[in-house]
């Protein structure tokens, strides 16, 4: 089970983070957010890869992001069609992939079909007002209609007593679950003995 913890920001943070042997740690680049990195911290992951969060960027500006910060992955969480994630492979070279889809019915899931073979990983987010961080989760069982070939991480909402229901929840293309906003005590400030717990767990 991949752990994804994104949002980060914060030097001592990201240092206590990195520490629970996380998979992957994700930096926001949308000004928009509460949690967006303006600026390069004076710390960065050495244990987790690196993860820039995008929504909707021009390819230059994320190609100088991924750059800047080292990164091992590159999330989508826009509007970016398969002409872009396209051209994105085509400039990252061995970047890790991933297209953020938000959920709330099955008929949602459709839109993954075009971008199958693209991605490296989708991730299903919370349909909401904004395009991520809502702290709400969407109906999971509505996953049981993914059909496609593209392994996902599961994201939306999920907190530190959902350990018993991620344990419980079964998909044979489930490779990980992202957590944000509900392990935190600020924006881009994690708890880290919540997260700490909550892994343990998981990986028991």
């Amino acid at each position: 089970m991949l752990i994804k913890v994104c949002g980060m920001r914060e030097a001592d943070n990201i240092r206590a983070v990195d520490a629970l042997s996380t998979d992957f740690m994700g930096f926001i680049f949308w000004p928009h957010s509460s949690r967006y990195v303006a600026a390069l911290p004076a710390c960065l992951p050495q244990r987790a890869k690196r993860v820039g969060v995008f929504v909707d960027a021009d390819m230059a500006d994320l190609l100088q992001h991924a750059a800047q910060y080292g990164l091992h992955a590159v999330q989508l969480h826009g509007h970016e069609n398969p002409a872009y994630v396209r051209q994105l492979r085509a400039s990252v070279g061995q970047l890790t992939v991933i297209k953020a889809f938000n959920i709330a019915t099955p008929n949602d899931l459709e839109q993954t079909v075009p971008y199958e073979g693209l991605a490296d990983y989708f991730l299903f987010d919370t349909k909401g007002p904004s395009v991520g961080g809502n702290g709400k989760q969407f109906d999971w069982t509505v996953l049981n209609a993914y059909n496609g070939t593209t392994p996902f991480l599961l994201s939306g909402g999920i907190g530190p007593d959902d350990a018993p229901r991620i344990r419980s929840f079964h998909h044979p293309l489930l490779a990980g679950i992202d957590l944000n906003s509900r392990f935190e005590t600020s924006p881009a400030v994690k708890d880290i003995n919540q997260l700490n717990n909550f892994i343990k767990t998981i990986r028991q």
